[in-house]
């Protein structure tokens, strides 16, 4: 039905739509409980309290849980979970996997599909998955988030460019070279993510001066197309934004020194997921706070054991009482900080050095192993003239490397980004470069730098 709308409505009508159904679901969102909420996060707690609310509200979302979930009744058939009575009582149960919880959905909702306000996942990993939520828990979500952004000056009605991956525009819109929609109430500009790459950077970025708004929100991959398009072309940004929220994606250094730098201001990261992911927000002195209020992280090795440094993510999340998530595996790592850190913020929750984002966003070598994320996007470090690199691994000795170029890209370009490869990957894995004039984004509009295929058969 949507995309019968939006083929058919002239582009005022449909920017009128977006405007009623935001109404609509921002209602829903900043309902009767959400006021309380955030009052309640605005208190100042120390340490102790934040442990000792964060165990009374795990026991109580295991009972809800076990009580109204089919899937988790019969998963803890075998588990006394009226017995607990500390966060280490929470291994006792088995952890989850993204295919389990796929597979035995139906079963995992503890709500009808009719009363739930519904999420989806966007699948880059395996088949999207339909979450469901309460008004309740998605009240209090927004409550987390709002306050976060609301510690550098946003809130709702101040002008804001978005960035997610919702189909937004027709055939029409294309060819007449408008990539955006607006909610002329809350001044929310929408820019299709499907849309930001090559020509198209141009328009959006000379509507983005004319626009101005004060905050970006949304992928950071897109931001980041963006401010590079803008730097590499000499364009100076004339606007005068107050920050940038990524969200969906992991944030690499060269992302944030790029986007920092042409927007003239800075990025403020923040953890959580579609699914419903406890949270995790950057303060203004760089650091990462778990927010023990909102859920459960623990950082496991390969062993299932606590990590000591770094590990996978197995998260538990207050607020999804309508998809209730246990123990999940949610398939990203987190590195820990070296020793505690008493942050001059005043937030008394514990941090994280980093997130690393999805486990499976790697490249192996045999010549020298794992090589992340962070060490393979400054592989441009020093070469001129791509715009955008995507990296994907089919095969244990070889990569293809798929590169788009501009007009400064040369045979020595090239040559020093080679070697900048082979730095990391050994000089005998074999690299194939791949030239395109588009590198396509995945069905969820996200774009993703490393495509690991044979993650599932690296032992190490």
């Amino acid at each position: 039905m949507y995309n019968l709308i939006l083929k058919i409505t002239p582009n005022f009508f449909h920017n009128i739509i977006i405007t009623v159904y935001n109404y609509i679901n921002y209602r829903k969102r900043n309902g009767k409980h959400y006021p309380a909420f955030k009052e309640e996060l605005k208190s100042s707690l120390d340490y102790n309290e934040l442990k000792n609310i964060q165990e009374i509200e795990l026991f109580k979302f295991i009972k809800f849980a076990y009580k109204n979930s089919k899937f988790y009744k019969e998963l803890y058939s075998g588990v006394n979970v009226e017995s607990f009575k500390s966060l280490d009582d929470l291994r006792k149960l088995p952890i989850v996997n993204k295919e389990q919880l796929r597979k035995n959905i139906k079963d995992v909702y503890t709500i009808k599909k009719k009363s739930a306000i519904i999420s989806k996942t966007g699948g880059t990993t395996g088949k999207p998955l339909e979450v469901y939520y309460t008004e309740v828990d998605m009240q209090r979500r927004f409550a987390f988030l709002d306050l976060f952004r609301e510690e550098y000056g946003y809130h709702l009605g101040i002008k804001t460019a978005w960035f997610s991956g919702k189909k937004i525009l027709n055939k029409k819109n294309v060819q007449k070279k408008i990539f955006w929609k607006y909610d002329f109430y809350h001044k929310v500009r929408y820019y299709s993510t499907f849309h930001c790459s090559g020509e198209n950077l141009g328009f959006i970025l000379k509507d983005l001066q004319s626009f101005n708004p004060k905050y970006l929100v949304g992928f950071p991959s897109n931001i980041y197309d963006i401010a590079l398009y803008g730097l590499n072309n000499n364009i100076e940004y004339t606007g005068s934004v107050e920050a940038v929220f990524p969200t969906a994606e992991t944030i690499t250094s060269q992302m944030k020194v790029v986007i920092e730098k042409f927007f003239k201001c800075k990025m403020h990261n923040q953890y959580a997921s579609s699914e419903g992911a406890p949270f995790i927000f950057e303060c203004n002195f760089n650091n990462l706070h778990v927010e023990l209020r909102s859920g459960v992280f623990e950082v496991l090795d390969k062993n299932d054991q606590p990590a000591k440094d770094k590990g996978r993510l197995i998260i538990t999340s207050f607020s999804t009482h309508g998809t209730p998530l246990i123990r999940y595996d949610i398939g990203d790592e987190i590195v820990f900080n070296e020793k505690v850190v008493n942050c001059s913020c005043g937030n008394k929750n514990p941090t994280i050095k980093s997130i690393n984002g999805r486990i499976s966003d790697f490249i192996y070598s045999p010549y020298t192993g794992k090589i992340n994320l962070g060490n393979i996007s400054n592989a441009t470090k020093g070469v001129k003239g791509i715009v955008k690199f995507q990296i994907v691994q089919n095969h244990i000795d070889s990569i293809e490397v798929f590169i788009e170029k501009d007009e400064t890209y040369t045979q020595k370009q090239e040559k020093i980004f080679l070697l900048n490869l082979y730095d990391r990957f050994g000089e005998l894995m074999k690299i194939n470069i791949k030239y395109t004039k588009i590198i396509e984004k995945e069905k969820s509009g996200k774009f993703r730098l490393v495509k690991n295929n044979i993650s599932d058969r690296i032992t190490e």
